[in-house]
């Protein structure tokens, strides 16, 4: 820091991100002190000079400071304090898929849906085919064929303790199977009218056998199940056209999405509807809550190599004290819904049947909306062939994301939040970086669209699958 000697100096101050002051008062420091500096400064304010954690910083509009204040910022106020906010980055770094280690034949139909354990050492497929399919990640080989359904397979979801996984069909039939022999778990259930559109667990920390699954049905119906006994306890009547997406909040509550184009918030314990949340102009597509990360990773913390606590208990302390730093992070649960009307709405349901904010750019349908793993920004997949990535805290647009030259269909952040994999109707995978916001890598190989794409919870590899009923394993 000699060079700087020179340069004037400027007051600054660091505040987290739910609004505390770091320090007494501000800190003189040179104006074109580097990030570099700005972050062993604010390791050793935070007292974590042994084992420093990356750092970034950002003024209160949102302005990111790369490589000195100077240059980040055009109006500097030497007579004010400046005030930074810091966000700690993710201390394990996910290296970016360049390559596709395999393709696995098997499916005889599309791949509706591909999905990694809460592990990521597991891995499932749900296919036109009739089929659920498990496979061996380590040796890329077909494991289990799950041969129940008598129609496609729709959705797949995996218990939030990878031991289980429930698939629904176009006939409205839920089955649950065990993730190690590929067998059927109980009865088939059986109570949707018509297809099922979308299944949610219940969080591991309120939940910890994962007995409660949640489905959701082009019939307009929620039905809450107990997956031992094979019934409904539940039934969340409200809707009036297809609900389209479910979501299973760590605090007891279900969002739902649905063509008759409201979001709805309900109580899971007792069915209780406790919110409608009015807007949209058109079908709700998609919903993403900024806390689905840590739900689906549970008890398994990527940066200790995912591994599975011994005792239920212990499973359970350690899902809702990372579902609680997650959730002090985000200061509260947020919900995103993505819908046909090409908008976004950003919602704080706890506290309003409001939107915060309505988050328009895109030109066609909004596809799928997700939130990175940090909370910190939302990505949005759309038709009009473009990613769009805003502020997870605000709302706010961020940037675009272009390269695909057909519809975008599915997003998957990386475990670290810094990298993107979409998976799109030309074909191709691509791969973006949140630091350059640009096209870092471009994966084709596939012969047709691309419905389904997954990032395993750890970050090591993404999964791809579609039209040309092809599943792809893609590695660093």
């Amino acid at each position: 820091m000699e060079e700087n000697s020179t340069s004037p100096q400027i007051s600054v101050s660091f505040i987290s991100e739910d609004n505390e002051e770091l320090g007494a008062s501000g800190v003189l420091v040179p104006v074109d002190i580097s990030t570099e500096s700005l972050q062993i400064l604010c390791n050793q304010l935070l007292e974590n000079s042994d084992d420093p954690v990356p750092i970034s910083f950002f003024t209160d509009d949102g302005i990111e400071i790369v490589d000195s204040v100077r240059k980040s910022l055009d109006v500097i106020d030497f007579e004010k304090t400046l005030k930074l906010v810091y966000q700690p980055q993710a201390v394990f770094r996910v290296r970016p898929v360049t390559r596709c280690s395999s393709s696995i034949p098997g499916h005889g139909e599309p791949i509706i849906s591909a999905q990694f354990s809460p592990d990521g050492r597991g891995l499932a497929s749900g296919s036109g085919d009739s089929t659920m399919r498990i496979w061996d990640i380590e040796l890329e080989l077909p494991l289990h064929t799950c041969k129940a359904h008598k129609n496609w397979v729709l959705c797949i979801s995996w218990s939030p303790d990878a031991t289980k996984i429930a698939s629904a069909c176009k006939n409205g039939e839920i089955i649950i199977w065990n993730s190690q022999t590929g067998e059927q778990i109980g009865k088939t259930l059986k109570r949707h009218k018509q297809w099922v559109t979308s299944l949610a667990w219940q969080p591991l920390h309120k939940d910890p056998n994962c007995r409660f699954l949640a489905s959701s049905g082009k019939d307009s119906n929620i039905f809450i199940w107990d997956t031992v006994n094979g019934s409904v306890v539940r039934c969340l009547g409200g809707h009036t056209a297809s609900v389209t997406c479910l979501r299973w909040g760590g605090e007891g509550l279900l969002y739902s999405g649905s063509q008759d184009r409201t979001v709805k918030m309900w109580r899971s314990e007792d069915g209780v509807l406790c919110r409608t949340m009015t807007g949209h102009a058109h079908w709700v597509n998609t919903l993403a809550l900024n806390t689905d990360y840590v739900l689906r990773t549970s008890c398994f913390e990527p940066s200790k190599r995912c591994i599975k606590p011994s005792s239920v208990e212990e499973r359970q302390t350690v899902a809702k004290t990372r579902y609680d730093a997650a959730l002090k992070i985000a200061s509260g649960e947020r919900l995103v819904s993505g819908s046909d009307d090409f908008t976004l709405f950003f919602w704080n349901p706890k506290e309003s049947k409001q939107a915060v904010v309505r988050m328009t750019g895109h030109m066609q349908l909004v596809n799928q909306v997700v939130f990175s793993p940090d909370t910190r920004y939302v990505a949005s997949a759309s038709f009009d062939k473009s990613i769009k990535l805003w502020c997870g805290r605000s709302g706010k647009y961020i940037a675009t994301f272009r390269g695909h030259v057909g519809p975008v269909y599915q997003v998957a952040w990386s475990a670290d939040s810094r990298l993107l994999v979409s998976g799109s109707a030309d074909s191709t995978l691509k791969v973006f970086e949140l630091k350059t916001r640009s096209l870092y890598y471009d994966l084709p190989g596939h012969g047709d669209a691309v419905f389904t794409v997954d990032w395993s919870p750890e970050g090591t590899k993404v999964v791809s699958g579609g039209k040309d009923k092809v599943l792809k394993i893609w590695r660093q």
